[in-house]
């Protein structure tokens, strides 16, 4: 592995990373509500202003990039650290949203499930039928604890789905190479599930407890779990917050971790030639970061393939 590089500083909180063809990393600002681009001279663009805490971000079938609103977070400073609570004064509540990358218009896809509200969206991904897989954090406030789960959802606006609730923190949300496997990072627990894809947005019989799907592994060690991406090798790499850095996961649980220069390390993907470069958003210093990684990436559908 390479040390980390600066592609762009004075972000406020970015995640949803997405490498794009032309060399510029798409993301979201949670803080300031935006789609950002940064070009590959760092050079930092406002897509669209969306409001609420936009988080995971994936281009979909039609070129568009959806993305998993949260509602917004209360937000502290620790010196120059810039750490998210939870639920706002202000809080706009939980949305998928699609937007045009051509034209920043933003349409709001889905609010609800079965009648009842999204909280907290958080990461997404497509499968290659093109349908994409979401994940739902939950909220805090104060006492109360919502919970969310993991989603499947069509780009039309004319299905959603719950498949699996609850799941306490439900964040990172892949695919594995074949797409039999979906893998969700649960935040709070520190742990690695992994739920079987029987048919495009079905799943096998739950074989955990409570919609927990199956344990593949967990970090040591005081830490909390974020964002993920696949390697070309089927590994599940987990950005991890409190140790700060990137847990790479193997399908079977053995793990190893590559410490980044920041407590809230929220996301990776892969980009570059070859998929062989890591972009990773460090958030509370606001950062943009490359790195070459071991493993090229897993090529995404209707972006890399």
């Amino acid at each position: 592995m390479s040390q980390p590089k600066l592609i762009a500083s004075g972000l406020q909180f970015p995640e949803g990373p997405i490498a794009m063809p032309d060399g510029s990393v798409i993301l979201v600002e949670i803080k300031r509500g935006t789609l950002t681009r940064v070009t590959a001279a760092g050079k930092v663009e406002v897509i669209a202003e969306l409001g609420g805490g936009p988080n995971g971000a994936a281009i979909g079938p039609d070129g568009a990039c959806y993305v998993c609103n949260d509602g917004g977070f209360e937000w502290h400073q620790q010196g120059d650290l810039t750490i998210p609570g939870g639920k706002p004064a202000n809080y706009s509540g939980g949305r998928i949203e699609r937007v045009d990358l051509k034209t920043g218009e933003v349409k709001v896809l889905y609010k609800e499930c079965n009648g009842n509200p999204l909280i907290g969206p958080n990461d997404i991904v497509f499968d290659k039928e093109g349908g994409f897989w979401f994940t739902d954090h939950g909220k805090h406030d104060n006492r109360i604890q919502y919970r969310g789960g993991l989603f499947y959802a069509k780009i039309d606006g004319s299905s959603i789905e719950e498949k699996a609730f609850p799941i306490l923190s439900a964040n990172g949300v892949g695919l594995s190479p074949d797409e039999k496997t979906v893998y969700v990072a649960d935040t709070y627990s520190a742990r690695l599930f992994a739920f079987d894809v029987v048919a495009p947005g079905q799943l096998g019989p739950d074989t955990g407890l409570g919609g927990a799907g199956r344990y593949v592994g967990a970090a040591p060690g005081h830490t909390y779990f974020d964002s993920l991406a696949v390697d070309a090798k089927g590994n599940i790499c987990v950005a991890t917050i409190l140790n700060g850095g990137i847990t790479i996961f193997a399908p079977d649980g053995k793990n190893k971790h590559v410490p980044i220069d920041d407590i809230l390390v929220t996301n990776i993907c892969f980009g570059g030639k070859d998929l062989k470069t890591a972009y990773i958003t460090a958030s509370s210093t606001g950062r943009l970061l490359s790195m070459e990684w071991e493993t090229p990436g897993l090529p995404l559908n209707f972006l890399n393939k």
